[in-house]
């Protein structure tokens, strides 16, 4: 193995050699607090070397060398030793420099690689830049060399500070991601607790006010009409009052997702819905849900309620299809209304809460949402999440 290593801080350039001799002991410890730059150079010819060694002197760079000419030393460096900067010939007897380059992005993608040759045509060195080359420098013109390895340096310095910062940005959208699911989960925890306690404290009470009611107008007088009269409005305004907390529980939390699943779930939304506006509303379904998550079919089950919602607020139809079935490993729900048809705008609208929240929580269990309209022909939703991201251990719940 030919290696080399040079410490060209022992040979420092004039603007370092002032400073040597400057009285302010300040200097000397700024001079030696400066890191050396860990350079590999492949290349087997040792004049052209010390050529590229003086040029990288000459630029004031603070540096240590290690050469090589072969294959295996070359390896062995950026996999035991990885350098700061690669520097390497084109054209070497026993390997060439395309494959050097080739290694360097497969190995040390980070590295800055820059080509010191003197054989390599406009074609050859277009085309490495394309395959990720940093630079390239002919040894006839290596007085820029220095610049080179200076604007490498900082262009690599840069893309560091970019990845940090994306790396920063994606680990706080993990962690918004985080909390999200655990906001949604304590919101069905609460509406599914909410709407029991509706629906059994308040209800019981109402049934027990409805039976002392009829108490009281079986002991009324014959002859006192209008007290019967009063105590039977009464009756009637609490049965409609306990309709009422029969509903509020039931948009709180169906009991039938919990009890008999999320195509039930499906059918008796649609069939509230079709109460509601007179708007046609068929589900069909052709998979078996009884082995869904409940979290899984709780976030299928929203989406669809507001998209349903939506229907009613915007598109203006007049038939609403629903389809749920497993294509290809992955459960599909799609909802396709003949109303006027979303458009492109709407659909990228970032201030639409509702197609963010719909989006954010087919997110949050590995799916994904695809809205489709033209104009007239009405909107297709639909949502597809792999079966095998059923809760996964991202979106479980705490």
């Amino acid at each position: 193995m030919n290696v080399r290593p040079d410490f060209i801080a022992k040979h420092p350039g004039p603007a370092a050699e002032d400073a040597a001799h400057s009285p302010d002991p300040g200097s000397t410890q700024a001079e030696g607090s400066v890191p050396e730059l860990r350079i590999l150079l492949l290349e087997d010819n040792p004049p052209h070397a010390e050529l590229v060694e003086h040029f990288l002197r000459d630029s004031g760079l603070k540096f240590q060398v290690t050469r090589v000419e072969t294959r295996d030393d070359y390896i062995e460096q950026i996999e035991q030793h990885p350098p700061d900067m690669i520097l390497s010939d084109y054209a070497l007897p026993f390997f060439d420099g395309y494959a050097a380059l080739a290694l360097a992005k497969e190995k040390v993608p980070d590295i800055p690689f820059i080509f010191v040759t003197g054989t390599m045509g406009e074609e050859v060195a277009i085309e490495t830049l394309k395959n990720g080359a940093t630079d390239y420098v002919l040894k006839t013109r290596l007085a820029r060399l220095g610049p080179a390895v200076h604007r490498a340096l900082r262009e690599s310095a840069d893309r560091r500070e970019r990845q940090r910062a994306e790396d920063k940005l994606r680990r706080s959208l993990d962690q918004l991601r985080a909390l999200t699911t655990y906001l949604q989960y304590v919101r069905e925890e609460e509406r599914t607790r909410i709407a029991r306690e509706v629906h059994d404290e308040l209800g019981q009470a109402l049934t027990g006010l409805k039976l002392d009611m009829s108490w009281l107008a079986a002991r009324v007088a014959r002859n006192a009409r209008p007290v019967q009269d009063k105590v039977k409005t009464m009756v009637d305004h609490i049965d409609e009052t306990i309709q009422t907390v029969r509903r509020i529980a039931t948009e709180l939390r169906p009991g039938i997702l919990d009890s008999l699943g999320l195509v039930a779930a499906l059918e008796w939304q649609a069939n509230e819905f079709q109460s509601r506006t007179g708007i046609p509303c068929q589900v069909v379904a052709t998979m078996d849900d009884s082995q869904l998550q409940q979290q899984f079919a709780t976030v299928f089950f929203r989406i669809y309620q507001e998209t349903l919602t939506n229907i009613i607020r915007h598109a203006g139809a007049t038939r609403v299809n629903v389809r749920l079935a497993e294509e290809a490993g992955a459960l599909v729900l799609t909802v396709q209304d003949n109303g006027r048809g979303i458009s492109e705008d709407e659909i990228a609208n970032t201030r639409s809460i509702g197609l963010v929240g719909m989006r954010e929580r087919a997110m949050l269990i590995g799916g994904e949402i695809r809205l489709q309209g033209a104009p007239g022909k009405g909107t297709t939703m639909t949502l597809r999440v792999p079966l095998d991201r059923q809760l996964s251990s991202e979106a479980a719940p705490p």
